[in-house]
């Protein structure tokens, strides 16, 4: 199936379109460097991936700001790191704060005159408006765990997302899923039969980052290492 052939594009956001490693690095940052051990940028990555997604499963409906107030607080007593809660809540707020990629406004804004775009994220509201601001486009439907009240990779994330593109005239059989994550979204993807893209940012570097580690590469349709080589795919489809 040919890009041009798609109708729609669904795309994860942090990690795929929002460079949510640097983010949080900035953010455990000062927390780090109270830590009893030296830690290297991926074993602080790494720990994150493994408390958020452990509370996303313990509390599905808890709104994803507070949650990485709680990851926070898991954070530093493992890393035996004295905090005080203000810290915790402040690290929660800065999911604005985290940048975008370089190629993901002008890629978004380009795709927007071809497909009807969705977010689908792991994300609260209130976060996403201001992350929106950095993506410079308006995009036609956001579907976000707080909507839902369960995480990605759980079915009833993808089951509303696929309600939402019905209300718009839109089959899954016409939608392309693009995202970074394996474990939130293109396992979830292959077993729902949904065609999908996977942006794969960490292709250079070792390790799972702030991902849920996996054991085997996804079954995708499409893979590419940033959102700019995703466009030029399209421009060479609609040449043909």
């Amino acid at each position: 199936m040919a890009l041009t052939d798609f109708k729609a594009l669904t795309f994860d956001c942090y990690g795929t379109l929002i460079d949510w490693e640097s983010g949080i690095a900035s953010g455990l940052s000062a927390l780090v460097s109270r830590a009893t051990e030296p830690l290297t940028r991926d074993e602080i990555l790494e720990a994150h991936a493994r408390h958020e997604s452990y509370q996303q499963k313990l509390t599905p409906a808890m709104p994803y700001d507070r949650l990485l107030q709680v990851v926070f607080k898991r954070l530093a007593e493992e890393w035996g790191a004295r905090y005080c809660w203000d810290e915790a809540v402040a690290y929660g707020a800065s999911i604005g704060d985290w940048p975008a990629f370089p190629d993901s406004a002008s890629t978004l804004q380009y795709l927007k005159k071809y497909f009807k775009l969705i977010v689908v994220s792991n994300v609260d509201n209130r976060s996403f408006r201001t992350t929106n601001e950095k993506l410079a486009v308006d995009f036609d439907a956001v579907v976000t765990a707080e909507d839902v009240g369960s995480y990605k990779p759980s079915r009833n994330v993808f089951e509303y997302l696929f309600s939402t593109l019905s209300s718009m005239g839109i089959e899954k059989s016409d939608t392309l899923h693009v995202a970074d994550s394996v474990y939130h979204d293109h396992e979830p993807a292959s077993a729902l039969q949904l065609r999908s893209c996977w942006i794969q940012r960490r292709y250079e570097q070792r390790g799972s980052g702030a991902n849920v580690k996996y054991l085997v590469e996804p079954s995708v349709d499409y893979r590419f290492t940033s959102m700019a080589q995703l466009v030029k795919a399209h421009h060479e489809d609609l040449a043909r």
